[in-house]
């Protein structure tokens, strides 16, 4: 098909206004319902949120007037129902919902899991810190329990070689995320339990969804560590990921990073520390006895009789008041003299106008001669120019007795042989104008003249 019946083609920003127009159309007044995800407030009081199922998710903005109209605060793994403007986001083309209101239906199911299993060994004391062990400031060994493929892995060894290289460090490896994971990560705290090859244990992974992290809430896991010999610290997700194991380790880390950095004794940076605390306690003595010398010097300076400090500033006012006077009056003589010079330049540059009104009177004297003779020279011009219009005027040839025949068309007739019998004429003459018909037989006929 030629392009020419193809239709326009639309630009993205038509489109996503388009799609716009017949979402918030069209669907408005609907309740959804999902597990709340990547929860964030920001500091204005906004709520961004995923809001999703076991198939599907979709974003959500929910702003800080309807934030406060919700009786409790929003929750990652909160199951809600929520309604609002369903709508997208032209710059980006994002399908989001801003939502008007929330219908709280309780926690999510990994959540209640995790409140069930939570709640089960709160009660039996696992968590308590009557059984946590301290963690060897100079261990001998380090052991790590983590994937041989995790980044994390990568980052506890790099941070281990370089706060502390003269400490060997053994891998325990072991899936630590999908089917079966818990399982494998507590059989690797057993084998090292069992081994006792290690001063402390490093149970990491790197950060994710709360899917990802799962292992790591599961009861094999949770009891692998109440039961290790070993101190151990937990490393799992970012800071903001809290698991059953960071509960129950002797120790929690923010990130597999910052464990590494708990079991590993810097000694350089102590070296460090205790030279830069030294210098800090010098410096602040030192600025504190300057700050006393300085406050003593100043009270000294100012314990005065009241009759001295109002003779010292009666002085002050005395010099002012001269230096006031000085100054207006330099001020007057300065400006004195830049008028007499300015008066002196205007004097030397006024113009001699009498000699330019003479030079005018003789250029106006001139133009109005000129402007004489240019006009005696046009009408002349105009005249003859008249008279020769007037010589081949065609009304002037008329009246010398000859006239001008046309056809019915309005065509002049040049030529006799042109004309036919019975055929119409005009004829115009100097006075006037009159229609007559060709009468002579021996005329030649005009095929073309239909009059």
């Amino acid at each position: 098909m030629s392009d020419l019946f193809a239709p326009a083609a639309l630009t993205v920003s038509e489109l996503n206004s388009l799609a716009k127009r017949l979402l918030e159309d069209n669907l408005f007044g609907i309740w959804v319902s999902g597990e709340v995800s990547n929860l964030t407030r920001a500091a204005s009081g906004h709520y961004y949120f995923s809001l999703k199922d076991s198939k599907a998710q979709v974003r959500c903005a929910m702003f800080k007037g309807t934030a406060s109209k919700v009786g409790t605060a929003l929750k990652e793994g909160d199951q809600i129902e929520l309604t609002g403007k369903i709508s997208i986001y032209e710059a980006r083309g994002e399908y989001q919902i801003t939502v008007n209101d929330v219908r709280m239906k309780g926690l999510g199911q990994l959540y209640e899991a995790y409140e069930r299993l939570k709640t089960k060994l709160q009660a039996e004391g696992v968590f308590n810190l009557e059984r946590k062990q301290p963690v060897p400031l100079h261990p001998r060994s380090i052991g790590i329990v983590t994937s041989l493929g995790a980044a994390a892995l990568r980052d506890v060894v790099t941070t281990l070689k370089r706060r502390a290289p003269d400490i060997p460090i053994i891998i325990y490896p072991t899936p630590v995320q999908g089917a079966g994971s818990e399982l494998q990560i507590a059989k690797a705290i057993h084998t090292a339990a069992a081994r006792q090859e290690v001063d402390v244990l490093i149970v990491c992974r790197g950060g994710g969804s709360i899917e990802d992290l799962w292992a790591f809430n599961e009861e094999p896991v949770v009891r692998a560590i109440e039961a290790c010999p070993i101190p151990v610290v937990s490393g799992v997700g970012h800071e903001t990921d809290f698991t059953l194991a960071d509960f129950v380790a002797d120790v929690r880390a923010p990130t597999p990073t910052a464990a590494a950095e708990l079991v590993s004794p810097n000694r350089a940076e102590l070296i460090q520390k205790v030279n830069v605390g030294k210098r800090a306690l010098h410096s602040a003595l030192q600025q504190r006895y300057y700050d006393a010398s300085q406050k003593l010097d100043w009270l000294a300076r100012n314990m005065r009789h009241p009759q001295q400090k109002l003779g010292e500033q009666g002085q002050y006012i005395t010099t002012l008041h001269t230096r006031l006077r000085a100054g207006m009056q330099t001020h007057f003589r300065f400006h004195s003299q830049r008028a007499a010079q300015q008066n002196q330049r205007l004097q030397h540059l006024r113009p001699d106008t009498a000699q330019a009104a003479r030079q005018l009177n003789t250029l106006k004297t001139l133009l109005t001669q000129n402007w004489q003779a240019l006009w005696n020279q046009r009408c002349h011009r105009f005249e003859k120019q008249a008279e020769l219009l007037q010589a081949v005027s065609p009304q002037h040839i008329l009246a010398r007795g000859f006239s001008v025949v046309k056809n019915s068309r309005g065509q002049v007739i040049r030529d006799a042989a042109t004309l036919k019998q019975g055929q119409k004429l005009h004829i115009v003459f100097a006075e006037g104008e009159a229609d007559v018909r060709v009468t002579s037989e021996h005329l030649q006929p005009d095929l073309f003249d239909f009059s």
